[in-house]
């Protein structure tokens, strides 16, 4: 039973505190260098705080909807609201400004991933065993998905809206347009959460046999073979552009996504209960997950070699630093993954994935957490030491 007397309201509201927030005149980051004056837009506020904001509402709704302990509620709310603010009270210590700019855009992702364990905190209330811990992962991919889908309906509404009233000759206000976008953004992750998940039982005992579910499990599935023959025909190619990452940023992004991709894809197909899949369709989804993990690995320390090269050559940033944590933190999970599949054999391969994944939430939100908390005092800097420079350095 869907808590829509819960669900509504809260979805309006955090759809409008998102939109009242992505006014960029009135609510934008600026960095500034203290010696020159100058200061330049770098972030609209609404996409540093949009997951913190959003997350306290989903827990705010998991708590009316569930057994309503607002301890719980109180701890996770103050915690993400801590931690935004330590964000924009510490950012401006960083020096030189693109450590500034890079730190915020980090933080995007790094805020988004506490605010997902704060969520997880709130819906594993009872304890946080690996089958509910990837239980709630699944759950999580699922409420992504069912966003995702809304998010193109809106879409779809939106171009239509506007364009009817445009071939009037109308244009409509830029608050209009904000509405619908970070509006329906915030509308739309509190729905989705709601339509997917019961807050009344834990992540293992939700429903995983039917509607969306099954859907989505079906879809990984089909996937999993196909993105096996995309990464063999890609490490087939890599000897001919083998210098490609070494030089070029943009293939290093496209590497890392595809790192984070793979181990959704991992998720998504993994049963959550033995008797979803058949024995035989069992054997052969561990066959896959496993090639798929072996060449991961390749690719991973292919990428990990490039960032620690154009590092060496040139310097330590904090994107460097916190994408170098993350592909060692990804690599070190396929190769657990493989290692207790070794272990646990063919009869106890679905516990063994569970318990991999378990342990990788605990590595990403460790590292989450230092990426918010030690990358200010790492790239810490004194803007006074550029003061002897040219001003046309200066305001480089």
């Amino acid at each position: 039973v869907i808590a829509w007397n819960w669900a509504i309201p809260l979805a309006v509201l955090n759809g409008l505190l998102l939109w009242l927030l992505s006014d960029e005149n009135r609510f934008t980051l600026e960095v500034a260098n203290p010696v020159t004056g100058a200061s330049y837009n770098v972030l609209p506020l609404v996409a540093l705080l949009a997951a913190p904001i959003s997350a306290a509402v989903i827990v705010l709704f998991l708590t009316l909807a569930g057994d309503r302990r607002w301890g719980r509620f109180a701890a996770v709310a103050l915690g993400l609201a801590a931690s935004a603010v330590y964000v924009l009270l510490i950012f401006p210590v960083m020096w030189p400004r693109v450590f500034q700019e890079q730190y915020l855009g980090l933080m995007v992702l790094h805020l988004g991933l506490l605010a997902w364990a704060g969520i997880g905190v709130v819906a594993m209330w009872r304890g946080f065993e690996s089958d509910q811990r990837f239980a709630f992962l699944f759950k999580s991919l699922e409420a992504l998905v069912v966003a995702g889908l809304f998010a193109i309906v809106g879409g779809i509404f939106m171009g239509i809206t506007f364009g009817l009233f445009g071939a009037l000759g109308i244009n409509l206000p830029d608050a209009v347009a904000r509405l619908f976008i970070a509006g329906g953004a915030g509308l739309i992750i509190v729905v989705a959460v709601a339509l997917v998940y019961d807050p009344a039982v834990r992540p293992a005992e939700q429903s995983f046999d039917e509607g969306l579910s099954k859907l989505i499990a079906l879809l990984m599935r089909l996937l999993l073979p196909l993105t096996v023959g995309v990464l063999l025909v890609y490490l087939a190619f890599i000897p001919f552009n083998f210098r490609e990452p070494f030089e070029n940023r943009d293939v290093l992004i496209v590497f890392n996504v595809m790192l984070f991709a793979v181990l959704a894809l991992m998720i998504g197909a993994t049963p959550v209960r033995s008797q979803d899949v058949s024995p035989r369709g069992q054997m052969w989804l561990r066959r896959g997950i496993i090639a798929l993990a072996l060449l991961a690995i390749l690719v991973s320390v292919y990428a990990l070699a490039a960032i620690i090269y154009r590092t060496s050559i040139d310097r330590l940033t904090p994107n460097r630093l916190t994408f170098i944590g993350w592909n060692i933190i990804n690599i070190v999970i396929l190769v657990l993954l493989l290692i207790k599949q070794l272990q646990a054999g063919r009869e106890r391969w679905l516990p063994a994935m569970h318990r991999t994944f378990a342990v990788a939430t605990v590595f990403y939100i460790v590292w989450t957490i230092f990426g918010i908390i030690a990358l200010p005092v790492l790239f810490r800097g004194d803007p006074a030491q550029v003061a002897g420079l040219p001003v046309r350095v200066q305001q480089i």
